[in-house]
């Protein structure tokens, strides 16, 4: 299913920016699931916490994956015999919550508290990418290239 707004124009103009525009075109065609709920923290600059209320689920239920700039979290929970329930409100189906990440965005650790499923994710840009500062010189390195090309030209003509 495409989105009301159509990005083929940008998609001729742009160079390198095809996943951008396929999340902006999928997020429109995605289900409105809401199970489980969560909570996206900011703890720092680079540092994010997602925070899923899990409550019946165990460490044991829970799978956590990060691959290519996604973090997928499924849930399978076991069915519960022996009980004779007259309501169930506690759900107990499967999930598959998906949540994309930047480039450079690491998942650092998670941990389970009370029903409460947090994973830790830090932005760790590389040296490289950086923005450095460039110093600006004065004129004296000019002037200094410029008599060593002369001496040297007075070399070459001697």
């Amino acid at each position: 299913m495409r989105s009301a707004f159509d990005f083929s124009p940008y998609r001729r103009s742009t160079i390198g920016f095809d996943r951008l525009f396929d999340l902006l075109e999928n997020s429109s065609s995605e289900t409105n699931e809401n199970f489980p709920p969560f909570d996206l923290v900011k703890v720092r600059d680079d540092e994010y916490r997602i925070d899923l209320a899990l409550a019946g689920f165990r460490r044991d239920d829970l799978e956590i994956t990060a691959q290519q700039n996604q973090l997928v979290v499924k849930g399978k929970k076991a069915a519960d015999e022996g009980h004779d329930y007259i309501h169930r409100g506690i759900a107990l189906r499967g999930f598959e919550r998906r949540f994309g990440l930047a480039d450079h965005v690491q998942v650092t650790d998670a941990d389970m508290d009370n029903g409460i499923l947090s994973i830790s994710l830090k932005r760790e840009i590389p040296e490289a990418m950086k923005p450095k500062t460039i110093e600006i010189g004065g004129g004296e390195r000019r002037t200094e290239t410029k008599q060593i090309e002369a001496s040297s030209k007075e070399t070459e003509d001697a």
